[in-house]
């Protein structure tokens, strides 16, 4: 466990509403925060405790939620971001976590009013437009856009995207499954590459390539093209042995995975209407930033014949924010329980 904001006394209740627990939970690791929420839905929020926990070191998520309250004011509600499949009863089923994940019984357990539940990506969303220029790396585009659409997309277990719609002072979130829509390419390489991961199936989903996974499947696939045994297998190593440049096959995967991670976006900006900016975020990006700045990927984002000059006014930028997720979250929480304003219909961002 890491303890990144020392828990702090909350504001007077004058400030605004009640403090919650705002929480992103993935496979490796539980990030939670208290939030002091601010005068309204897109008010500031302040993060007066902030902390990360690793999933193997505890039984279960009420553990980690009940080490983190041990020593804060008397909390009643909670929300968790996390990805996987939500049943009619409210618990979740994914792959990726190493225990049950009920809100029912969490609230029941732990003495929460109420625990809501957003996924993951959807909570992302609600916090890419809105970190400050410190935190993202920019790579194309101007610094700032019309508020409008806005693009997340984020390489991982699987590739995620999502679009935030502006709308009044709240605002939708489009969840998408693009990482299940066939992989395109662009060069003679990537095809050949892609009659690579063709064999045995009938469909290459984008994320067989853009993802962590993916990484590998890049990696081995264009072992196979070049008539070389693979060297490595797993994702890090793959990515590593890139940034080291101890291993001339690394480096071309990696070429290839973010030409196609340009293109794709690309593509995605253009099919959702993308004008308010696009966030790479989370996943391995972070890790292979510099790769990313020098590679293909701006030159085939913008490969979009006549649309190219669109595209040149998108910023697209990579968030390095540790804690988007728990942000995310607390947006998305404060959106959904806040009381209808002027020519909203009081509807959920959900």
């Amino acid at each position: 466990m890491t303890a990144t904001i020392p828990p702090q006394s909350a504001p007077a209740s004058g400030a605004g509403d009640p403090p919650f627990l705002a929480a992103d939970v993935g496979g490796t690791h539980v990030r939670i925060g208290l939030v002091q929420p601010g005068a309204g839905p897109t008010a500031p929020i302040t993060l007066l405790a902030y902390r990360k926990y690793r999933c193997a070191d505890y039984p279960s998520l009420g553990a980690i939620l009940a080490d983190f309250r041990q020593h804060l004011p008397s909390v009643r509600d909670c929300v968790i971001a996390s990805a996987g499949c939500q049943l009619a009863d409210g618990s979740v089923i994914t792959a990726n976590l190493p225990w049950p994940l009920s809100p029912a019984q969490l609230r029941d357990a732990l003495g929460f009013d109420a625990v809501h539940l957003v996924n993951d990506f959807e909570a992302v969303a609600h916090a890419a437009a809105q970190v400050d220029a410190s935190q993202v790396l920019q790579l194309t585009g101007p610094p700032t856009a019309p508020r409008g659409p806005t693009l997340v997309v984020g390489p991982g277990t699987g590739l995620g995207a999502a679009v935030w719609i502006p709308l009044g002072g709240r605002s939708v979130v489009l969840a998408t499954e693009a990482g299940q829509a066939a992989l395109a390419t662009g060069t003679d390489l990537e095809m050949a590459v892609l009659r690579r991961l063709l064999q045995g199936r009938s469909h290459v989903p984008t994320e067989q390539a853009l993802s962590g996974p993916g990484l590998l499947n890049l990696y081995t696939a264009l072992c196979a093209v070049r008539g070389q045994r693979p060297q490595h297998a797993r994702p890090d190593a793959v990515s590593a042995a890139a940034r080291a440049g101890s291993d001339p096959l690394a480096v071309e995967t990696l070429q290839l995975f973010c030409g196609l991670l340009g293109s794709t976006v690309g593509d995605m900006a253009l099919l959702y209407g993308i004008q308010g900016g696009i966030y790479l975020a989370g996943g391995i990006l972070p890790r292979i930033s510099e790769l990313l700045l020098h590679s293909s990927f701006v030159e085939r984002f913008l490969n979009k014949g006549p649309m190219r000059k669109a595209l040149e006014r998108i910023p697209v930028k990579l968030v390095e924010h540790g804690q988007l997720g728990v942000i995310g979250a607390a947006r998305w929480y404060m959106e959904k329980t806040a009381p209808p304003g002027p020519g909203t219909t009081g509807a959920a961002s959900r």
